[in-house]
This record gives C-alpha cells, structure tokens and sequence, in this order.
C-alpha cells in the first residue's frame, strides 16, 4: 500500500506526518497500518501505539498525547482516525498543523481523513502540501477491473487476468472493501505462483453474468455492434441503466480518440494511476475508427443522454436505436 518511492525515502528519512486521504477507506486502513509496522518494534509496540479517533478527541488529549515521547524505543506511532472531525477545533487544527510542518522528535502521526465533498477548508489543502500526502481514491465504474488487477499485484503480489477482474467487478460492483475480501479469498485458494482466472472466480463460487459492462464497451470499440446489441439485454437484466452505459460509453470513446490523435504514448499518460496497461489495447481499437466516425458517434451519445433523461421509452430501446446507427453507419463504409 506504500508506494515504492515513499519507502525508500522512509529507509533513510524515517518519522513525520503521514496525510492518508481519500474514499478508499480499505486502502487507508492498509496503508496507517504497513507504515506502523515500519516504525514500531515489536516488543515495544504495545508501549508506543496509539490509535485514536477525531470525533473523541478534545484539545487537551490530543496535545498530550502528540507530547508523549516513545518509551524504550525510536518512534512512537499515533494513528487518527476521522482527522476530519478535529478541523471544527481552532486549538486542534493547529496542533495537527503544527505538528505537520515542524514533525515532534520520535513522532510518527498517522492522519486517516475522509474530506467533506466539496470542502476547500485550506486545513486540509495545508496538510496536504506540509505533511506526507498520499491520496486514495475509490476507482470510478469503468476503471474497476483495472484497479483490481493492480490491487491483487500491488496489495498481494497475485497475478489477476483481466476477464477475471471483470467478472469479479460486475458481480460484486464497486464495493472496495467486498472485492478486496473476495480478492483475499481468491489469493487463498489459488496455488501460489498461478494467475487468478476467470475459473478460479467461478470455482470460489462467485456467480458471474454472461456479459459484463467493460466487455460490451470493448465489443463497441473493435465496431462488433452486432455483438453489443445481443449482449445489451443481459446488461439491463443486470440492473444496468441507460445513463451508467451512455457515460461509460463516452469514457471509452474519448479514450479511443486521445489514441486516435496521439497514438499509445499519449492514451498511457492520461489513464489514472498505473492503468497504462490498457492503452494498448484500446490504442488497437482506435484504429478502426476514423475522427468523422468517432465525433458522429460521441455526438450521438450527447443526444442519447438528453433522451434518457426526458424520454418515455425505456432505456434499453433508446440505446439500442444509438447501436443501430453506429452498424449502419459501418455497413454503408464497408459498402
């Protein structure tokens, strides 16, 4: 959970504040406890840990406790849970502030905060540039089974195919803390050493649909429109929407255009975190297409989502009547 770059810095530079942000509370709670186990010896553990929460936290306790220093060893570790409780706190922001820029010898301060949406408090944009900021967010519906795949290398050194990624997101959906409890299962049951595949998902008894969302947008992007609408029931059987395909229709094909004009390179640099491993992919796509055909289509699916959000008929025909423009549109090409 600690990215290679920060622990090699801890190896020289130890101690200090640790900023865990973001949606991915799995992730945070991965990550507050690898860095104590770096800094906390066993033996002395008990003596110099102390987790504690934002939302019980008064001033007094929270200056005291960040006063303490570590008792028969190097560093002792304070771990808060819910920082963004104590931003209400005059006092208390501005000893988590304090202790940010000017770290207490011996202190390691593990800050885990969940920023309120839409806040621009600058306490947590002061943190975020004073102390060790990590970010970690919960991956949006179309880069599900990509983060699965980095997730099982990263968090459990297990290989995780693609198709099995896929078939894990659309039956469980983007519940992080549930797939990373069905990827655990997974990493015991599959030998080690072996990929996790799409038949060791079904074998762990996890009930996989016949077709899954990211498969129906790579079917559109290689133009097997065919293919797409025969797999369009299933999806909206699945408890899919008009809208939740629309816009992961247009992430795909926007996807498809950066390649369209700037090749593989250029797709790689824009997809989030180390997601770059499907630009080769989607950069093959790209080249069925050309820009008028792409534009018609994005521009179809601009009109689509008006429509599903005014019409009286039912998503899936609306999506259909979007399918069926775009494969006669292919066949008066290759005619």
């Amino acid at each position: 959970m600690i990215p290679s770059a920060l622990k090699a810095e801890l190896a020289d530079r130890p101690g200090g504040v640790f900023y865990l942000h973001g949606e991915d509370e799995y992730a945070k709670e991965a990550a507050a406890e690898e860095l104590a186990r770096i800094h906390l010896a066993p033996d002395t553990r008990d003596f110099n840990y102390d987790p504690l929460r934002g939302s019980e936290l008064d001033p007094e306790t929270l200056a005291s406790t960040l006063g303490t220093p570590p008792m028969m060893a190097e560093w002792r570790v304070v771990r808060i849970r819910e920082t963004q409780a104590l931003a209400a706190s005059p006092r208390a922001r501005d000893l988590v502030l304090g202790a940010a820029g000017a770290p207490p010898p011996g202190l390691v301060l593990i800050l885990l905060c969940t920023k309120p949406q839409g806040s621009k408090a600058k306490f947590y944009t002061t943190l975020e540039r004073s102390a060790r900021s990590l970010a970690f967010n919960v991956p949006g519906p179309n880069d599900l089974p990509a983060w699965l795949v980095d997730s099982a290398r990263d968090r459990l050194g297990r290989e995780l195919e693609e198709s099995a990624a896929r078939g894990l997101a659309q039956a469980i959906g983007g519940e992080v803390s549930l797939l990373m409890r069905e990827l655990e299962k997974l990493d015991t049951l599959v030998d080690e050493g072996e990929p996790i595949t799409l038949d060791a998902v079904r074998a762990a008894g996890t009930r996989i649909p016949r077709q899954d969302r990211w498969h129906w947008f790579d079917l559109v992007g290689e133009r097997r429109f065919d293919e797409a609408l025969s797999g369009l029931p299933v999806l909206f059987a699945h408890g899919e929407t008009g809208v939740g395909l629309t816009i992961g229709l247009a992430t795909h094909l926007l996807r498809l255009g950066v390649a369209l004009d700037g090749g593989a390179d250029a797709l790689r640099a824009s997809l989030p975190g180390r997601q770059g491993w499907v630009a080769g992919k989607l950069a093959k796509q790209a080249r069925g297409w050309d820009p008028r055909a792409l534009e018609d289509a994005l521009e179809g699916l601009l009109l689509l989502d008006r429509h599903l959000k005014s019409s009286a008929l039912p998503d899936q025909h609306l999506v259909e009547s979007w399918l069926l423009e775009r494969a006669a549109g292919s066949e008066a090409v290759a005619g």
